[in-house]
């Protein structure tokens, strides 16, 4: 009985540890602050409403990353991401349309629409970048930069961030989800 007990203590010393430590990982993902230094941006992609709009997180992706566009004029963006089972357009089409509407010049606006995660957005969207190019910018919400700058670096890419705001009535889920996700790509690497 007390062999149990003392396994049961160690489990959950070690599941509140690695609690811990990926919170302080998803924390430290807000850094380095994009400074215009880097002339490509990507905003990942995130979830279209039925209506075609884009939801909460992704808007606030998009806010962040027009006022970043407007702020530096000679920096292009990659919106990245495809179309869900559930979605009536590609991420990367709804993310043109809404930059566009911002008054972020089509020119400026390369869309990656094929990927279906986040990896596949960075992968993809290198791609699209000049050869010469592996420092870029990456703007996604804040709980999920820190997997987002790891996942860059496997595909050879340096990044600093933009952090987007996590709407409240996700934020509990996502900072959760993303602890998973975020120990799943350290132990496996994708």
């Amino acid at each position: 009985m007390k062999k149990w007990i003392a396994i049961t203590a160690a489990i959950i010393v070690i599941c509140g540890a690695g609690y811990y430590f990926l919170g302080n990982e998803i924390d430290k993902g807000a850094s380095p602050t994009a400074n215009g230094t880097n002339d490509y941006v990507i905003i990942l992609g995130a979830k279209v409403r039925h209506t075609g709009e884009p939801s909460l997180s992704l808007r606030n992706r998009l806010e962040v990353a027009a006022d970043y566009l407007q702020k530096y004029p000679h920096v292009q963006v990659i919106v990245s991401g495809g179309q869900g089972k559930d979605e009536p357009a590609t991420e990367a089409s709804v993310m043109a349309e809404y930059l566009s509407n911002k008054g972020i010049a089509v020119e400026r606006i390369l869309l990656e629409e094929a990927s279906t995660s986040t990896y596949e957005n960075l992968l993809f969207s290198k791609e699209l970048l000049p050869e010469n190019v592996s420092k870029i910018t990456i703007v996604s919400n804040d709980y999920h930069l820190q997997r987002a700058k790891f996942l860059a670096e496997t595909v050879g890419l340096e990044a600093d961030v933009l952090a987007a705001k996590t709407p409240k009535s996700v934020e509990a889920k996502s900072r959760l989800r993303e602890r998973l996700a975020l120990l799943k790509t350290y132990v496996v690497g994708k």
